[in-house]
């Protein structure tokens, strides 16, 4: 039997559905989440806690604030230091936050890593200009990490000729004299044997033009000979005492514990590895 379906039915029909339709709600637009620029939150880590001040670092602001309001969601940091400054109390800050993800000793130190910072960003923020030490590698006889290699090579490509190295890097304890500075990553000592004062310098320059915080260091500043003593500028495997020298670099100290005035090779401006390769 057929059945017959009247017009009437079918525009009944056709109003039920538009009605259904329309109380369908619109999708919502994700909202796009606001960026922290890794580099500028390792430089602001860096530098911050070794002035005598609460001055920021130039362009990294925003993205301290970012990860600032964050630990201070998850109450590791007292409001009164949301600034913008990674000064000491954020240090402390971000290093109970490392704790609190299993992390120990200098990976607990209060510097981002790429993995805590993003954890620590989830909902939040996304991290942008992301920094990245690399696996451990022998070069030269001497363990560092990949990114400090790349700077290594660089510089020896800039100079013409390779360099010896008498300390490499993740030598916890070091040897007479170096305070902590290699227990981590982005840590050297270079031979000088057999240069003249001009070539010293000359090779000092050309580290830091790659992205190197670099001294010349002389048996009259400690319980050593003639060496070149480099830090690699952010990156995120440095011990404390690295990142301090980093810090004092950029704030035109020599990296000693005395903090006086930078002795090493004037360049301008002072950039990490990333900057260098960008310019």
């Amino acid at each position: 039997m057929r059945t017959r379906i009247t017009r009437g039915a079918v525009l009944t029909a056709a109003a039920a559905m538009s009605a259904v339709a329309v109380a369908v709600p619109a999708q919502a637009t994700p909202v796009a989440l606001p960026t922290a620029n890794m580099e500028a939150v390792i430089k602001a880590a860096q530098i911050d806690p070794r002035r005598p001040d609460t001055t920021l670092t130039p362009g990294a602001k925003d993205s301290v604030l970012l990860v600032e309001r964050a630990l201070d969601a998850r109450n590791l940091l007292e409001g009164q230091y949301v600034d913008g400054h990674f000064g000491t109390a954020t240090i402390s800050a971000y290093a109970a936050y490392q704790r609190s993800l299993g992390y120990t000793g200098l990976a607990a130190s209060g510097l981002p890593g790429q993995t805590s910072l993003r954890k620590l960003g989830e909902s939040r923020y996304t991290v942008g200009n992301a920094l990245d030490p690399g696996g451990r590698v022998t070069y030269h006889g001497a363990l560092m990490n990949s990114r400090t290699k790349a700077m290594l090579v660089e510089a020896e490509r800039l100079l013409g000729r390779q360099l010896g190295i008498t300390q490499g890097s993740y030598n916890p304890g070091g040897v007479g004299g170096s305070a902590g500075t290699h227990d981590g990553g982005g840590a050297l000592d270079i031979s000088v044997a057999g240069m003249s004062a001009g070539t010293r310098t000359d090779v000092a320059r050309k580290l830091r033009q790659v992205g190197f915080a670099a001294w010349v260091r002389t048996p009259s500043q400690g319980p050593w000979g003639y060496h070149i003593h480099a830090i690699a500028l952010a990156d995120t495997d440095q011990s404390p005492a690295a990142q301090h020298q980093a810090g004092d670099y950029y704030l035109g100290y020599n990296g000693l514990a005395n903090r006086a005035p930078d002795d090493g090779p004037v360049v301008t401006p002072k950039v990490t590895w990333e900057e260098y390769q960008r310019r």
